[in-house]
């Protein structure tokens, strides 16, 4: 019969051990109870292998967790290693029968099972109060097996309002929460709605102060990471295990995409603290027009395809503005002709003496000049925008 959390444990030596360890830990704490168990998780989870996220399982009243799954290739780990759960929902444990005994401890005594190896043995706690709740296997702690219950807001924020970002990123779920870990690391090139065009996480909620390490998978070509606020920027790179690293110490929503294959849904985010709803984008304009920082009151592009946008609008326009200008310019001189023709036979007749032909190759050096160069630089700008289409589209040229 499996044991569930009313069922009273025998004394042991190491029972009577643990509590007089909460028992100490009680005083020190007075009355706080399970609701102050910390509210991060400060490293708790590195070398935990398999912890890849708080798994959202709020709205449930009951939720599994296995005991005994991979762990960095070993059945010494729980599974979701870290879960959040409503306040009233039970939680239970199922062994796996895999790794030897093994129970669950929390770490400031709030639950403690049995130890066991057979499978389908279970144990269950109710969380009632809010907080992190963080637990281990005794026996195999110092191999990476811990987790944590996360039980209401426990720290938690609701799912940022990214505005259409991940409109056609077919990898994007929900945003990780990683708050807790000092560093992070976002794959480059995942599988991407079947094809290597992905990060993975494609979004990830961080703290204050976390660095961030993308790591290239080696598929998909060449890529890079690029903000679109213009706050990191990476080389293109296409090597297996290459990697770069950026430092987020300000609150706020960073959006960043691979440039060559932003149109293939490349994209990702980065949240920063405890923003929610609409939140804030880090380094972005602000309503009132200008950058935050005193810089420019005009809208400047903010990565490669706005730059190129930007100078072929702005050339385009040179160029069409040069072409009807000299095509004025020749129809003004060629009425300027005219007109002089039409006075010159009038004044010819008033005085009855043969009208005198202005001599006038029709050829205009000034207007034939801009209007040549109009031209080129037209057909130049359609040349440099054919060969850029690629790059933007797709990977034909850089992969």
């Amino acid at each position: 019969m499996a044991p569930n959390a009313d069922s009273q444990p025998r004394p042991t030596r190491r029972r009577l051990l643990a509590a007089g360890g909460a028992a100490a830990t009680g005083a020190l704490l007075g009355a706080a109870g399970p609701a102050a168990a910390q509210s991060s998780f400060d490293g708790w989870f590195d070398g935990v292998s398999n912890y890849d996220g708080v798994a959202d399982r709020t709205g449930e009243s009951e939720v599994t967790v296995e005991v005994g799954v991979d762990n960095g290739g070993q059945p010494y780990g729980f599974g979701p290693a870290a879960v959040r759960v409503d306040p009233g929902t039970t939680v239970v444990w199922e062994w796996t029968g895999r790794g030897g005994s093994h129970n669950v401890v929390a770490e400031n005594g709030a639950f403690e099972s049995e130890m066991s190896s057979e499978e389908g043995h279970t144990f269950s706690h109710t969380f009632e109060e809010e907080g992190t709740f963080r637990y281990v296997c005794t026996p195999h702690q110092s191999l990476g097996m811990k987790a944590a219950v996360v039980v209401g807001s426990g720290g938690g924020v609701s799912e940022p309002d990214y505005g259409g970002w991940f409109d056609g990123v077919s990898n994007y779920d929900e945003t990780v929460d990683e708050r807790g870990s000092s560093e992070v690391t976002v794959e480059v090139g995942v599988d991407n709605g079947g094809q290597p065009y992905g990060f993975g996480p494609a979004a990830v909620r961080i703290d204050p102060g976390t660095t961030v390490v993308w790591e290239w998978t080696g598929r998909g070509g060449s890529h890079n990471v690029v903000a679109q606020d213009g706050s990191f920027e990476s080389d293109l790179s296409s090597e297996g295990g290459h990697t770069f690293s950026h430092t987020f110490e300000e609150e706020g929503v960073y959006r960043y995409v691979c440039t060559p294959h932003q149109s293939l849904g490349m994209k990702g985010a980065i949240v920063v603290g405890d923003v929610s709803g609409g939140g804030g984008d880090g380094g972005e304009e602000t309503e009132g027009g200008g950058e935050e920082a005193g810089g420019s009151l005009l809208p400047m592009p903010s990565d490669f395809v706005g730059w190129l946008a930007l100078l072929m609008g702005g050339g385009g326009g040179l160029a069409v503005s040069m072409v009807l200008g000299a095509e004025s310019y020749a129809a003004y001189r060629e009425h300027e002709r005219a007109e002089r023709s039409y006075v010159g036979e009038q004044a010819t007749e008033a005085v009855g003496t043969e009208p005198v032909e202005e001599i006038d190759d029709g050829y205009d050096p000034v207007g034939t000049a801009a209007l040549v160069t109009g031209y080129f630089v037209l057909i130049a700008l359609l040349w440099v925008f054919m060969y850029f289409v690629e790059f933007i589209g797709g990977p034909t040229i850089t992969g």
